[in-house]
């Protein structure tokens, strides 16, 4: 609306413009049409009937010779009069107090005269705001002989018609200014209008979640086409809920479907050993044999270890399954951390706290897991290294705990990144791949972070932040 209104207003200044100047320039010349015409009449009447000279082009300077000045006065002229090679004869630009030397008419002027069909020519031109008319004109005598050329000039002033016309924009610009204002205003109130309801859609919209109840919209007052817009929405809304419920349950589904597979696969395993067990007892058994009281003890250690196997299995899983208590109480975190690593033998273990004294409000039990946790996996990942290093680091940061496990053992592939803290993964020959998922699990309820860097070949930096408070 706003750039509709400054168009227009531009296109109808530059209209008017033009406009007023092809007027000025049609007035002026219809103007000098007039005061021509007289002057043609006048001098044919002084040839006609008031001279005693013999009319001929020698005597043209010495019937005007006064009278051109008079004419000219009347009529607002300036006339010249020539003969018929263009040599200048009279004019009324000179007076006898200045010498004013005109010179004799161009070659072209008088070529253009001849071949008019109305033998007169017009010419126009502007300097310095001043317009200038000029024609070109036959004089005859009595019996329509050619006897000379009359040359007339009207000078017209221009200033004043163009002082009215910059007053005529100036009042025209006020009116177009406070048009402009105006648009600018009732522009504003209707897309303030129009964007209200509008702006309630995008605030629902971005306020969507696909794991959450989401409120459908009302609109009291709206257009047509923001009502479609919000039925849409409410439409989407509703079957965005559905969807979430059918997503929900199939991710259930899925969870223990995989776990049922997991758990299943993990007893599998020791279960095989027992069964040898047993059919290799079974067949050897012989209650004469001397030794049958030390095989019977290696078979009963076989199925106890084959048992244990089982049942941390299912612990792990219990612990997996459940998320940790929110336990918090005030610890020193330099020591608890140093108490976690004191179970750990092996001397290319090294223990750098950056402070003294470090206190936070977490429980004491996880926090020993996490390190536990994350020194196990970088010793496993040390393993068949030359010179194994494994490097624990904690210090303060702003409002928070950071404890960095580095190893410099043989990382973790770029493809297998991702897959990092997803249960069940693993890339070693033994376990169940669920103890990072578990740390990742106790970390992100106390609203901390894990994450790592690694290189293959080079070793891996787990980083883990945990909120004092």
């Amino acid at each position: 609306m706003i750039l509709l209104v400054l168009l227009a207003s531009i296109l109808i200044l530059g209209v008017t413009v033009y406009q007023y100047d092809e007027q000025t320039k049609d007035y002026n010349i219809q103007r000098f049409e007039r005061k021509e015409a007289t002057t043609q009449e006048t001098i044919e009447l002084e040839l006609t009937n008031k001279t005693s000279y013999l009319v001929n082009t020698e005597n043209l300077s010495k019937i005007f010779q006064e009278r051109i000045y008079e004419i000219s006065s009347i009529n607002k002229l300036n006339i010249s009069i020539f003969d018929l090679k263009g040599n200048f004869l009279v004019s009324s630009k000179t007076n006898a107090f200045e010498t004013s030397v005109i010179k004799p008419l161009d070659l072209k002027i008088l070529n253009e005269l001849t071949q008019n069909s109305s033998h007169k020519i017009l010419k126009s031109r502007e300097e310095d705001g001043v317009g200038y008319q000029t024609s070109y004109s036959y004089i005859n005598d009595p019996k329509f002989k050619r006897i000379g050329i009359l040359e007339m000039q009207f000078t017209q002033d221009n200033s004043e018609i163009e002082h009215e016309l910059r007053e005529f924009i100036y009042r025209l610009g006020l009116v177009y200014l406070l048009m402009f204002i105006i648009a600018i205003a009732l522009a504003y109130f209707l897309s303030s209008y129009i964007t209200r309801s509008i702006q309630t859609i995008s605030d629902k919209m971005q306020q969507t979640r696909l794991n959450q109840r989401n409120e459908k919209i009302i609109l009291n007052a709206a257009s047509s086409e923001i009502e479609v817009l919000v039925d849409a929405y409410n439409s989407m809304i509703d079957q965005l809920e559905e969807s979430a419920v059918r997503l929900a349950k199939s991710e259930r589904e899925q969870a223990w479907r995989e776990m049922a597979k997991q758990v299943a696969h993990e007893i599998k395993n020791p279960l095989t050993p027992m069964r040898l067990s047993v059919q290799s007892f079974e067949r050897k058994f012989n209650p004469e044999d001397e030794n049958i009281r030390e095989k019977l003890a290696e078979y009963s250690k076989t199925l106890i270890q084959q048992i244990d196997v089982m049942s941390s299995i299912a612990s792990a899983f219990s612990d997996f399954a459940k998320m940790p208590t929110q336990k918090r109480e005030k610890i020193e975190i330099i020591s608890v951390v140093k108490l976690a690593l004191d179970i750990f033998n092996e001397d290319f273990i090294r223990y750098s706290p950056k402070e003294e004294e470090l206190f936070a409000n977490l429980d004491k039990t996880q926090l020993i897991r996490i390190v536990t946790n994350l020194v196990k996996n970088a010793l496993q990942a040390s393993e068949n290294q030359e010179n194994p290093s494994i490097d624990v680091v904690v210090l303060s940061e702003k409002n928070n705990v950071k404890i960095i496990v580095s190893d410099n053992g043989k990382g973790i592939p770029d493809n297998l990144k991702g897959y990092v803290f997803d249960p069940k993964f693993t890339t070693k020959s033994s376990g169940m791949g669920l103890g990072l998922g578990i740390i990742k699990n106790i970390i992100e309820a106390y609203d901390g972070t894990i994450s790592f860097t690694s290189e293959e070949g080079i070793g891996t930096v787990f980083t883990v932040i945990l909120p004092k408070i």
